[in-house]
């Protein structure tokens, strides 16, 4: 498959990476000095599922130098998709389809809106991971799983291709015909994790260390839960507790990609996380405290770093 990585930072990097060590056509579009080290010294992962140094690939700024694709894998910052979906149309043919693996719920809606929804699907990647240097991708831990499916539901021709694909390189994947639900289920934990490892500067081991972190979190997946019933009725009531679960389950010493931008610097996704929850609740009248502390105390630094620094 010829295969366009858009927004080639930790996870998008990461993926494509496997998928050209499987021998597809793959393309990532990146920006600064990532971009740069790409073009100078290739990209290297890091990682306990196998390192990898590709240093020869296609690396690339403008998508008009790619031509069409049969398939983007859309990864850029929530914050960055409009003016990113605008710039998609030089990689569509007649029949590629564009995934939107990015963090929230509003991604695939925004990329719709700009070249047509009918050439969208969804789908949630799960995989911790950070651009350490530029061109170096760090994996933390060994999750690296891909979720995804038509909107509608249905199994489609670039739903199965993108399945094979990501088998042919070993990456843990599933289809599944009711992609809302799963990123809704997503959106439970991250908007959480993010909210709670920005808000306290701690890792989620650190976190659940403490009984009163452990809460502030627990409490985070809850609201969240409560807002999607009332937007995704089919999105299970446990969905919170099942989370929580699963946030035990995980290494110690992982964070959240925000805390990462936080830390560095970078513009956040608070408005699409906390922002969005927070907003959703008061629209549908359910009671967000922690999500509305989180945006209130982090809106500073949403931009970037802080005004007063």
């Amino acid at each position: 498959m010829k295969i366009a990585i858009f927004g080639a930072g930790a996870v998008g990097g990461y993926f494509g990476v496997r998928l050209h060590q499987a021998g597809h056509d793959v393309t990532f579009i990146a920006r600064g000095a990532h971009l740069e080290a790409m073009r100078h010294d290739g990209l290297r992962v890091e990682s306990a599922l196998g390192d990898v140094h590709l240093s020869s690939l296609d690396a690339v700024a403008d998508p008009s130098e790619v031509g069409p694709v049969d398939l983007v894998l859309f990864l850029v910052k929530l914050q960055d998709t409009k003016a990113a979906a605008r710039s998609l149309m030089p990689l569509l043919g007649a029949d590629t389809g564009v995934a939107s693996f990015q963090n929230g719920i509003d991604g695939w809606r925004l990329i719709g809106e700009a070249i047509g929804t009918g050439r969208v699907f969804g789908g949630s990647a799960y995989i911790f991971a950070d651009v350490k240097a530029p061109g170096v991708i760090r994996h933390r831990g060994t999750l690296a799983r891909l979720v995804f499916g038509e909107l509608e539901g249905r199994r489609s021709k670039r739903v199965v291709s993108l399945a094979e694909a990501l088998g042919d390189a070993g990456v843990d994947h599933e289809v599944v015909d009711d992609v809302h639900v799963r990123t809704w289920e997503k959106f439970v934990l991250l908007s959480a994790t993010s909210g709670v490892t920005s808000l306290t500067r701690l890792s989620v081991g650190e976190i659940l260390a403490s009984d009163e972190c452990a809460a502030l979190l627990r409490d985070a997946l809850e609201e969240t839960t409560r807002v999607g019933k009332r937007e995704c009725p089919a999105l299970p009531a446990d969905t919170g507790a099942r989370q929580f679960a699963f946030a035990r389950s995980l290494p110690a010493g992982m964070r959240s990609s925000m805390l990462d931008d936080l830390e560095r610097g970078k513009p956040l996704e608070l408005d699409f996380l906390s922002g969005t929850v927070a907003r959703l609740g008061h629209r549908h009248g359910v009671e967000t405290p922690v999500h509305e502390t989180i945006f209130r105390a982090l809106s500073p630094y949403a931009r970037g770093r802080h005004p007063a620094a």
